[in-house]
């Protein structure tokens, strides 16, 4: 994670649940608050509902694997909250990926492709 910080207060969660654009699908949520910094806040959520520890540890490192990777598509200065949804536990890392991609695309999350 280049530019990316660990959000870890309970306050930015919140500010981001309340505050924040919200798009879902069966397997992700995701909230994107603008929090004018430079860089972006990554912030992860996996409930016990999901599934054991193993379970979730894996779904979280899947998914910060999955910001790491495209990062550099995302635009910055931006708090991003990723919520796994129960359908997160069985579906694979391709699966994953894609629905991040469409629901970052859905709250202009990603860079226009002309411009750098």
């Amino acid at each position: 994670m280049k530019r990316t910080a660990s959000m870890k207060e309970n306050h930015l969660f919140r500010r981001a649940y309340n505050r924040g654009k919200t798009a879902a699908d069966g397997r992700l949520a995701l909230y994107v608050r603008r929090n004018g910094q430079k860089n972006n806040r990554l912030g992860l959520t996996v409930s016990t509902k999901v599934g054991c520890a193993v379970v979730r540890n894996r779904i979280r490192r899947r998914l910060r694997e999955i910001y790491r990777l495209n990062e550099d598509k995302l635009v910055s200065g931006a708090d991003v909250v990723v919520v796994a949804r129960v359908r997160a536990a069985s579906c694979q890392y391709h699966q994953l990926e894609n629905s991040f991609l469409k629901l970052a695309d859905k709250l202009e999350l990603l860079k226009k492709e002309g411009i750098k």
